[in-house]
């Protein structure tokens, strides 16, 4: 049996003008992982991420820490790495603009509780086809696009480890499918999936099942809870 070990990226830049650049703690997220793998020896056969900038910095620390693993054993060359559109995060500024509602700045705790209960309305509107945010798939596009990835890598990774770097709504919506959750399950993983957190599914011929979610083995230690963060 193979298994994906699906990655968050780390920490974002929320609030920020370019929410698509990890944060420094965020780079040092990702490369604890790595090393945490590399001291586990843990040892992957092929990479899949999402195009997004987060994805390939956050890609980028997790070789830089699992070192001479994050290569083909035989020849060192860099592990095969498909990248794909439909590993991106939905567009949260086009989810919450289809609901024609304006909201205070983002920036303290009350608010940006306020930001997040609103773009879960807005992710439920979406995913029952009451609202069609602009630059968006459907709800069904969306979730059959992360299906169609999953069972790629079912077909062409059997037995294999295969790393995939992706954003907090694919995962949920990957997760949310194989356990045969209502689809709107997905809006609760997707609000408690944590910057770098690892989620195992197992992949036979016939099946994929979910082993894990949402694990920061990496950040366990008291010293490291700093890092633990959702944003």
């Amino acid at each position: 049996m193979g298994t994906i070990y699906l990655v968050r990226h780390g920490q974002a830049s929320f609030g920020a003008a370019d929410y698509d650049q990890l944060s420094d703690k965020g780079f040092v997220q990702a490369e604890q992982l790595g090393s945490y793998w590399r001291e586990q020896g843990l040892v992957f056969d092929a990479v899949y991420s999402g195009t997004l900038k987060r994805h390939q910095q956050t890609l980028s620390g997790l070789l830089k820490g699992l070192g001479s693993l994050g290569v083909v054993a035989a020849t060192g060359a860099a592990l095969p790495h498909t990248q794909s559109r439909l590993l991106n995060e939905y567009d949260p500024d086009a989810l919450l603009g289809a609901l024609q509602v304006t909201l205070p700045k983002a920036d303290t705790p009350e608010t940006i509780r306020l930001h997040f209960r609103t773009l879960c309305t807005a992710m439920a509107q979406w995913m029952d086809g009451s609202i069609s945010p602009v630059g968006m798939p459907a709800w069904p596009e969306f979730q059959g696009g992360v299906m169609q990835v999953l069972q790629d890598i079912q077909a062409q990774h059997q037995g294999q480890n295969v790393l995939l770097v992706s954003s907090g709504g694919p995962i949920a919506t990957a997760v949310a499918a194989v356990m045969g959750a209502p689809a709107e399950q997905m809006i609760g993983l997707n609000m408690r999936i944590r910057n770098t957190a690892v989620t195992e599914l197992g992949i036979t011929p016939k099946r994929i099942n979910l082993h894990s979610f949402n694990g920061i083995p990496h950040l366990a230690a008291l010293a490291e809870r700093d890092l633990v963060t959702m944003t």
